[in-house]
């Protein structure tokens, strides 16, 4: 255990701040395979506004890097595209 208070305080705030980025990840891990799994193009195309949304807001807090949303993104536009 810690024994400056300083130090007690970092390790509360980043235990939150794990348990917070690991329920957004998981959320937009759900999400993206929520997409996948979608068969109407037009329902998919609203899905994947709302994913990519949510990989830009990861990446922008540097949840994961920014070219692996990208690449995320563009996998995620395929699968979009094919359906029709």
């Amino acid at each position: 255990m810690p024994s400056h208070k300083s130090c007690f305080k970092r390790m509360k705030t980043a235990e939150q701040e794990r348990q917070r980025n690991r329920a957004f990840r998981s959320q937009l891990r759900t999400s993206m395979k929520e997409l996948r799994e979608e068969s109407n193009k037009e329902a998919a195309a609203q899905k994947y506004r709302e994913v990519t949304s949510l990989l830009d807001k990861a990446s922008g807090s540097h949840l994961i890097h920014k070219r692996n949303a990208d690449r995320n993104k563009a996998r995620l536009a395929k699968v979009v595209q094919k359906l029709g």
